[in-house]
């Protein structure tokens, strides 16, 4: 009987250290590499919003430019506004979603580990 509970101690020790290795390798993992702060997500939405801004005003001065120089029954300024926001809404969409595919990436490295 003796043996048996023995067997039950070793058992949950060895899970109790299997956790806390994982626990102990998490914290060594997130010293060496601290997470993002607030200036970093300042900095990513300030790239997101110029990744919008620039084609769009891009495409109104060319399309002003256009107006001025080749005036038509159709304005070139509001359709080339429209087509810089697209381009613009398209560029943010890319690059947030390739930083989600690298954050989702590294988290299943670490489950991993």
């Amino acid at each position: 009987m003796s043996d048996m509970s023995t067997k039950k101690i070793s058992r949950s020790d060895s899970a109790y250290a299997g956790q806390v290795g994982v626990k102990a390798a998490r914290m060594l993992k997130a010293r060496k590499n601290p997470s993002p702060g607030v200036w970093f997500g300042l900095g990513m939405m300030g790239t997101v919003g110029w990744s919008v801004a620039v084609p769009t005003l891009l495409g109104t001065a060319l399309g002003v430019w256009l107006d001025k120089r080749h005036p038509g029954t159709h304005a070139w300024t509001p359709a080339l506004l429209s087509a810089g926001l697209m381009l613009g809404f398209y560029n943010a969409w890319r690059w947030v979603a390739k930083e989600d595919e690298a954050l989702h990436r590294e988290a299943e490295v670490d489950e991993d580990e």
